[in-house]
């Protein structure tokens, strides 16, 4: 078994409602770069962990031909929420209406072997200069979901935590929040996210601090491909 993750797939249909090319040539054809590239990589004993932004749709039955794409494709897979999946509702109907096909990380914990697998969306970070009150209320109510999913990652005894952010959890080393504290105290050793793309990816932190492992994970920052956690 491996595990993998992406993010930021933003599919919107057959043909596509919203055409990414619109954000860079790059994105031309994404949707078939990413099935390619899945399929010479994963196969049905794989993980995947899809790190928000999956579909453009704004209600559940509109991302149906979305998620019914991701369902056919090799592996379990796991989704976590983004800013833009205005789709998302209630676990049990998403878990209905998918004929439980995903798993969708969300104030839980979800184990495999000895390995867990937790996180949250996350939110604005306070470094940010856009950072507002209510955006205080927000990050910390992010920040208390992160401690349950793990809290329950510590209760069954996990020997490795992987964290999913949708936001980045930092964007310097020498940062310091309530997201990578948390990372740290329990500890986790390996942290995906997605959200930023493009140049702005630079701005991104990315490798080893403290024993975690930190890597941005927007499928058009890794040429489409998925990265190998374990």
């Amino acid at each position: 078994m491996h595990i993998y993750a992406i993010g930021d797939l933003h599919l919107s249909g057959d043909p596509p409602s919203k055409p990414m090319e619109i954000f860079g040539e790059h994105w031309a054809g994404h949707k078939d770069k990413v099935r390619a590239n899945w399929l010479q990589t994963v196969t049905d004993d794989d993980i995947v962990i899809i790190c928000g932004d999956i579909s453009w749709a704004l209600q559940l039955e509109e991302a149906k031909s979305d998620l019914q794409w991701l369902a056919a494709l090799p592996g379990s897979k796991i989704l976590l929420r983004g800013n833009h999946d205005y789709w998302w509702t209630s676990l049990k109907k998403m878990q209905q209406f998918t004929e439980n096909n995903f798993l969708f990380l969300q104030n839980n914990c979800l184990m495999y072997g000895n390995t867990a697998i937790c996180g949250t969306r996350g939110w604005i970070l306070p470094s940010s200069d856009s950072f507002t009150q209510e955006d205080q209320k927000i990050y910390q109510r992010e920040s208390i979901r992160l401690e349950l999913s793990l809290q329950a990652a510590r209760a069954q005894q996990a020997e490795k935590i992987i964290c999913v952010f949708h936001y980045p959890p930092l964007f310097a080393e020498s940062e310091h929040n309530l997201f990578t504290d948390l990372l740290e105290k329990y500890p986790v050793t390996d942290c995906v996210y997605g959200h930023i793309h493009g140049e702005n990816h630079i701005s991104v932190y990315e490798g080893m601090r403290t024993d975690v492992r930190y890597k941005l994970v927007s499928c058009d920052t890794q040429h489409f491909k998925l990265y190998q956690i374990l």
